[in-house]
């Protein structure tokens, strides 16, 4: 782990290889080792330098004072890569790692060379924005879940109808999330950024390679979103993959590394 300086926060982040820069933003509650066990690997297999950072609101990452936006962090993650002297380079965003790589496509396009938006949106639809705010009375209310009950639920929300009836998966998921749990109480602001405006006007300014990553089996970013995403910025290239839920980064990783080193590959 190391650790920038970067608008007017202490940011934590890691590179690993060597060659053209892949910069990961994960999602909500999610740190940047998130990417370690299988999109890293794939990265540097296939030439390049991956770095992956934790997003405000992500221990050791500083908040900041008060409520941040999208904006600061999207301008997080401009300071990174200008930090790291990586621009133009690769960018990859996660659910609401997507929404920050929108965002740093609009107001900062020198850095990104190529950029692969996963699981993401260009707007909250009545379904996502009762669950954030389910989500934040829940923080609100001091309620402290289970471990084991909260680890169902993320299930639930997360991960496909194929994963959820192999008990062998199953098993093995339960506990890995039984272990990860994250106090929502953290993340109460990241929580709150989710709740952004239309993006698809702005998107309409985006001049750079794009590849929208839909899943099938999504109920988190359903996949007619990602699909309404890929649609909202000129010239994007839209892929959906089956027995994938919100996770399925995770869940097919080869299918999705295959997707990044392809369009990463292509066109320069």
């Amino acid at each position: 782990m190391a650790l920038a300086r970067v608008n007017g926060i202490t940011l934590s982040y890691d590179q690993y290889g060597s060659g053209e820069t892949v910069v990961l933003v994960t999602g909500t509650g999610a740190p940047g080792r998130t990417w370690k066990t299988h999109q890293v690997p794939a990265l540097r297999a296939a030439g390049y330098r991956v770095v992956t950072m934790d997003n405000r609101g992500i221990a050791p990452t500083d908040c900041g004072t008060g409520q941040f936006t999208i904006e600061d962090m999207a301008a997080d993650v401009a300071g990174l890569i200008e930090f790291l002297d990586a621009g133009p380079c690769r960018v990859v965003g996660f659910s609401l790692g997507g929404i920050i790589v929108q965002e740093l496509l609009v107001t900062r396009p020198e850095l990104v060379r190529k950029a692969v938006l996963i699981g993401a949106a260009a707007r909250v639809d009545g379904l996502i924005r009762g669950v954030v705010e389910a989500e934040l009375d829940l923080v609100d209310s001091a309620v402290k879940l289970p471990p084991r009950y909260a680890a169902v639920v993320t299930a639930l929300q997360n991960l496909s109808p194929r994963t959820l009836d192999d008990p062998n998966l199953l098993r093995d998921w339960l506990d890995i999330l039984e272990f990860s749990a994250v106090d929502p109480a953290s993340v109460r602001r990241q929580l709150t950024v989710q709740l952004i405006a239309d993006r698809r006007e702005r998107n309409a300014k985006i001049d750079c390679p794009c590849l929208v990553i839909g899943f099938a089996d999504d109920l988190v970013v359903r996949p007619h979103l990602c699909r309404e995403l890929a649609g909202s910025i000129p010239g994007a290239t839209y892929r959906e993959l089956a027995d994938c839920g919100h996770y399925g980064s995770l869940e097919r990783p080869e299918a999705v590394n295959s997707l990044l080193v392809e369009f990463f590959a292509t066109g320069g």
